[in-house]
């Protein structure tokens, strides 16, 4: 459940540390997996762990607004996916700040990873474009997965039209823009997170 938490600023001294010890842990396991990785190199990139600070920000973000926005959720957590979760990184922090964390990555080795931290009842090994249930979360987080650019903006375009009205999306990397879509309106100046409010 979502909770009322102090803001850590970057310049905290233990902000420096938290993510300092964080960093070698995630910085260990990735390399693990992009060694064993399995993806197409030419249209998908191999588990590339994002920035933990970045991460950090966007998700306390996001939890903040869901918090102030309300919406009468009492006693149901919001519901959280990352797209190509890779080992699960972003979903520990998103899991401490109280969403109910989901994870779809169709590379073995990271995929292994994540189903030992979270479980396979949250862990989905799928191709993100042959999974069907984007429409149940509340907030979509991605960090291209693709690396082919024709493949990475379908995939976008299928998640935004897949995503259900209030949902919110940490979308890292795009391609395409959300600039004047109707449909999404953009809730930091800085971070790339957006609600959708119309289907």
């Amino acid at each position: 459940m979502l909770e009322e938490r102090k803001e850590i600023t970057p310049t905290d001294e233990e902000y420096d540390l938290f993510f300092a010890v964080i960093n070698r842990f995630v910085g260990l396991f990735s390399k693990e997996a992009q060694s064993e990785s399995q993806n197409n190199p030419v249209t998908e990139y191999p588990f590339v762990a994002m920035d933990t600070r970045q991460v950090f920000d966007q998700i306390q973000f996001v939890s903040q607004y869901l918090l102030q926005q309300g919406q009468g959720r009492v006693g149901t957590p919001y519901s959280f996916v990352d797209i190509g979760c890779g080992i699960g990184n972003v979903l520990i922090f998103a899991e401490q700040f109280g969403f109910k964390v989901h994870g779809i990555e169709k590379d073995p080795n990271p995929c292994q990873v994540a189903v030992r931290l979270f479980g396979e009842d949250r862990i989905l090994s799928e191709d993100v474009f042959s999974y069907q249930d984007y429409g149940n979360f509340d907030v979509i987080y991605y960090f291209r997965p693709l690396a082919d650019k024709e493949q990475q903006m379908r995939f976008e375009r299928m998640v935004e039209q897949e995503m259900k009205p209030g949902g919110v999306l940490i979308a890292n990397g795009r391609y395409s823009s959300l600039e004047g879509n109707p449909e999404f309106v953009r809730l930091h100046d800085t971070l790339p997170i957006w609600q959708k409010i119309i289907s």
